[in-house]
């Protein structure tokens, strides 16, 4: 399984927020931080305080900062809520046409690896994820 990039820029900006200690965040620190596109950026961090992983304030002194501690976001309900779809192949998804669906025991397999998958994100929360915040020094453009 591969996770999406929109997935893999929300565990960044999660896991830069995270190392901001309370300090409000803007948008084009994290994308400055990261390289990556203010745009898409954006997104992610809408996208992110619509389902209550962040909040945002607005003005000059404004910025992202946690909804919660580092410690109550899971990466599993992270990841679930930014992923689409867990489909691994097409007869998991709804209208999914193989030949062997009645008979075949991948799609048990698939799950059962899915499942595990998840259940190892979903031990570990933000805060594992940024413990030694000094580690990512190099990231500080603020």
């Amino acid at each position: 399984m591969q996770l999406t990039l929109f997935s893999d820029y929300s565990l960044r900006l999660m896991m830069y927020v995270a190392m901001s200690n309370g300090r409000r965040v803007t948008i084009e620190e994290a994308a400055n931080a990261y390289d990556i596109s203010r745009a898409h950026l954006m997104k992610v961090a809408q996208f992110l305080v619509r389902e209550g992983f962040l909040e945002a304030t607005r003005g000059r002194t404004g910025g992202l900062t946690l909804s919660r501690s580092a410690e109550e976001i899971s990466l599993g309900s992270l990841v679930q809520a930014t992923e689409t779809g867990f489909d691994l192949v097409e007869c998991f998804g709804e209208g999914g046409r193989c030949k062997i669906g009645q008979v075949c025991r991948l799609r048990g397999v698939l799950g059962e690896a899915m499942q595990a998958f998840l259940q190892v994100l979903d031990r570990y929360t933000l805060a594992d994820m940024v413990s030694r915040s000094e580690d990512f020094d190099f990231l500080r453009v603020a």
